[in-house]
């Protein structure tokens, strides 16, 4: 093993691809936060003409120029190279975004050969791939394709039993059998190489062609783990589904050389050293270690060192909940994928991954039906009770299927609405749609937690002391969960997680903060890197200037902990254990100060010890009080330029919204999920975009819009002088039910009213007293638990169970 350096100056550099941007967070050796930089596509390289990253095309086809991705490495490149000395860089580490980079069979210049004065996209222009725009993780056009697969296969259940996942619209197999069969067959003759797009990034810093990682490769659709019964004790390609997607057995193995080998080597080792191309064109020592890239969704979750009993839950285009699992259990229930960094001598770790694509698009929906800020929209959630209304036995529920989901959802499509257990077109109380919509996303994560923790892919449940906790009423619940077939009692807090992490612009609110806290009886963290980033751009899933992605942290921390295995310079074994360990002796050399969450040198937002408040429970008060300290930046800095902001992105995006499709049931309009990813919010890691009331024309057709909404007097919550919140009064509409806009003009006023008052920024959410356990590695508590909120959603959850199968089975 070579000598340690004696150099103290090491530096670790993580590089994130995102769908928007290319962004990089560099590290010293106790993970300090010591340098940001980004490439934004869109305002950087707007030559290709994107939106948010990425084009959309009909049939809810969402793809991005690879070409554009280089020429981005080359900008970022060219930042670091400028405002750092890269020879201190000693290793790096990254991710990217789910998508395919189709290479052409013809010849392409050699990785390890590049001439060091020509720029990367000069050397790989968009002739050197089969298909120059690649879809990318919010694309669902393979949506079909994948089901049938899952039908080939039998169905989810044997599906999920055989590789680990059921079908879902982004699986690399749907994608390569939509290639084959709906795109012209010049486009899958001309194919010589596929790469994720992970592993395109690592080939082109390592100079040579590397593999995906496991954790990547289960979620192909067509990986078998080694831990799988079907295995012989090592992962494996099956042919079987190779052979579906490629047509025959030929083209299954043709199939099979494209996707190339598999690392199995858990993420412990190095894959290489950088490129010479990047050692003489930047100035990076040929000994940087290159650690293994692995996936945006994964680097984000391990960059939280979640524990067990923790849920990791990312608000973003598609929603997901994470949590760290015990055993290999693969079912349909979840996707079950290997840790991407676990030493090899450990005991096997695995994530399991709950996922929801209607996210992002049926909140900025809600927010411009209902609402004309997001401020609105949160404060609207505080002040309606929960369920939408006081009584027990009339809450509202609704679910908002605008895009095709995973199983069990994959034939649900509409916007479903019921007031006490009947269908409705509308709620009485306009009021009650953003907190319904909420409260459906959060139970569908409860309900769905509940049954992943029925299967015992998890471990023991584990529930920390961490507020008063109901005594489980057995004798109340088992008749109802009996009759209904709920497989878990929802008053027993002890299966839900101790602690829930967020992530994604969603959880700056603090309604939806105390919201999750109130669900899952479980107090609520979110990273400094965050909590300070929504003092400066409250509801945007980028990072704000000079703030550093998750993802990127997470490659940089994994870049530190290889190059420490590599040159003797680790402590504990294990990628968790090792990251604590450096953060908790950081903390104690600097004599407990919070680890830096920006290079800009903004003081923080956060109050590790002192009282504070993002606002009470969400059942009972309202977030518009925020006693603690905010940061120098001041509140002049959240004033409406975040509201103009949308606008100019709205007047852009107008071409990309998509005309409203009808629902399952007759009146119940449906916006065109597909058009709206690009315009509302784009692909995971995205900036936040809605449509204001400026785009509403081409949002909504007036005859849809007649008959969505009925207008209605009925309220079942006070009136709280609604036009101060920034909430659109149902009398400030010319068009029944949409309230507050005009479909003649668009300007969201309607004729002879008066002028509504500026929208109230977005207060987003500060730390609470916070211990110094999470505060040392980065994290603050943004909400508490309460008992009686999680008992009046513990009695909601059967209704809610009910109604779901219903919409499920579609039989509403």
């Amino acid at each position: 093993m070579p000598a340690i350096p004696k150099s103290s100056s090491s530096l670790f550099l993580g590089i994130e691809l995102g769908v928007d941007q290319l962004r990089a967070s560099i590290v010293d050796e106790s993970l300090e936060l010591m340098g940001v930089e980004c490439v934004d596509f869109d305002a950087e390289l707007p030559e290709y003409q994107t939106q948010g990253g990425i084009f959309t095309t009909p049939g809810e086809a969402y793809t991005t120029p690879v070409e554009m991705w280089l020429k981005g490495l080359d900008t970022l490149f060219e930042k670091l190279h400028r405002n750092y000395d890269l020879t201190k860089i000693k290793a790096i580490g990254g991710a990217a975004q789910h998508a395919l980079v189709w290479w052409k069979s013809t010849t392409i210049p050699s990785l390890s050969s590049l001439d060091p004065h020509v720029p990367l996209h000069s050397h790989f222009p968009s002739q050197c791939f089969a298909l120059p725009n690649t879809p990318v993780a919010s694309d669902t056009s393979s949506h079909t394709h994948g089901l049938a697969i899952e039908a080939f296969l039998g169905g989810p259940d044997h599906m999920a039993a055989r590789v680990g996942i059921s079908s879902n619209p982004s699986m690399v197999a749907a994608q390569l059998l939509r290639v084959r069969e709906t795109w012209p067959q010049e486009v899958w003759a001309r194919t010589g190489r596929v790469q994720l797009a992970s592993a395109f990034l690592a080939s082109l810093i390592t100079g040579k062609w590397s593999s995906m990682g496991e954790a990547e490769a289960c979620a192909t659709g067509a990986w078998v783990h080694g831990a799988n019964q079907n295995a012989t004790g090592q992962g494996y390609w099956d042919e079987g589904v190779l052979d579906i997607v490629g047509g025959s057995r030929e083209e299954g193995r043709r199939v099979r050389g494209w996707l190339g080998d598999v690392d199995v080597s858990s993420g412990s080792r190095k894959i290489g050293n950088v490129s010479r191309y990047l050692v003489e064109r930047y100035g990076f020592e040929p000994e940087t270690v290159v650690a293994p890239f692995t996936s945006d969704m994964l680097s984000s979750y391990i960059s939280l060192l979640p524990s067990s009993g923790d849920a990791v839950l990312s608000f973003g285009p598609m929603d997901t909940l994470l949590a760290p699992a015990q055993h290999y259990i693969p079912t349909r229930l979840y996707n079950l994928f290997p840790h991407p960094a676990q030493d090899a001598t450990e005991k096997r770790k695995y994530i399991a991954v709950l996922t929801c694509r209607n996210a992002d698009v049926p909140r900025a929906l809600v927010r411009d039906m209902y609402t004309k800020s997001w401020s609105a929209f949160d404060r609207l959630v505080a002040i309606v009770p929960p369920g939408g209304s006081i009584g027990l036995d009339d809450k509202l529920f609704s679910f908002w299927h605008l895009q095709p989901d995973a199983s069990p959802y994959s034939r649900v499509k509409g916007i479903f609405r019921f007031e006490t257990g009947i269908k409705v077109n509308e709620f009485r109380d306009l009021r009650a749609n953003p907190r319904c919509l909420l409260e459906s996303q959060i139970l569908s994560f409860r309900v769905k937690w509940s049954r992943m923790i029925s299967t015992g892919v998890l471990g023991t449940p584990r529930k920390s002391s961490v507020s008063p906790t109901p005594t489980p009423l057995s004798g109340r619940s088992n008749p109802l969960t009996s009759s209904l077939g709920l497989p878990f009692d929802p008053y027993d807090p002890t299966p839900l997680p101790a602690r829930v992490l967020t992530t994604g612009a969603a959880a700056n609110f603090p309604s939806m903060a105390n919201l999750v806290g109130d669900v899952f009886n479980a107090p609520v963290f979110i990273p400094f890197t965050q909590v300070d980033s929504a003092q400066v751009v409250p509801h945007r899933n980028a990072p704000a200037q000079g703030y550093p992605s998750r993802s990127a942290l997470g490659g940089a921390y994994v870049a530190r902990w290889v190059w420490g295995r590599e040159w003797g310079a680790g402590g504990l074994g294990g990628f968790e254990d090792e990251v604590k360990r450096l953060l908790g002796k950081r903390w104690i050399a600097t004599g407990g100060q919070l680890v830096r969450s920006n290079v800009n040198g903004t003081t923080n937002a956060v109050n590790p010890r002192g009282a504070g408040s993002s606002g009470g429970n969400s059942g009972s008060s309202t977030p518009y009080g925020h006693p603690n300290t905010r940061s120098g930046l001041g509140s002049t800095v959240l004033m409406e330029e975040d509201e103009a902001e949308d606008m100019d992105y709205d007047r852009s995006e107008r071409n990309l919204l998509g005309a409203a499709a009808a629902a399952n049931a007759p009146g119940v309009g449906v916006i065109g999920a597909g058009s709206m990813y690009g315009s509302a919010y784009g692909s995971a890691g995205e900036r936040l975009r809605s449509q204001t009331g400026s785009t509403v024309d081409t949002l909504l057709s007036s005859s849809i819009a007649s008959s969505v909404i009925s207008s209605s007097s009925a309220f079942t919550t006070p009136d709280l002088g609604l036009g101060s919140l920034g909430v659109m009064s149902p009398s400030a509409s010319t068009v029944p039910g949409i309230i507050g806009y005009n479909m003649g003009n668009g300007n969201g006023n309607a004729a002879g009213a008066a002028t509504p008052t500026t929208p109230t920024p977005l207060t987003p959410v500060v730390a609470l007293a916070t211990s110094d356990a999470e505060a040392q590695v980065g994290l603050g508590k943004v909400a508490e638990p309460d008992v009686d909120a999680f008992m009046t959603y513990a009695a909601i959850v059967p209704e809610f169970s009910r109604l779901e199968t219903m919409v499920v089975k579609g039989i509403v």
